[in-house]
């Protein structure tokens, strides 16, 4: 057996359970991320860069929330987030307790 593929095979499992634990982790570290945020976010009004405070939502989401909002003239419910594409029921789960379609945006990083 060559070298190098007696090297992959012995670290295969080590890479394995690492991955394991990154994506353990992953909802812990969005959990966290979550409860440091107080107030919420408006997604009638709120910028690129508001949005992007909210658990789950990178820049690219962010900007897929103000395109639909945009072409729909508003959210007239936190449930029309489902239509956004990358949003489905578990991240509007975590969006929830964070999001408004009124009122002013009011989120704060602790």
């Amino acid at each position: 057996m060559k070298r190098g593929t007696r090297l992959a095979r012995a670290l295969a499992p080590a890479f394995l359970a690492a991955l394991g634990l990154a994506l353990v982790a992953f909802p812990a570290l969005a959990e966290d991320e979550a409860s440091r945020l107080t107030g919420v976010v408006n997604v009638n009004t709120a910028t690129v860069e508001e949005l992007q405070l909210l658990p789950g939502i990178g820049e690219a989401r962010a900007h897929a929330v103000v395109a639909l909002r945009k072409q729909r003239g508003g959210f007239k419910s936190v449930n029309d987030l489902l239509q956004v594409k990358g949003i489905g029921e578990a991240g509007l789960d975590r969006l929830r307790p964070h999001v408004t379609v009124t009122g002013k945006t009011t989120v704060r990083v602790r």
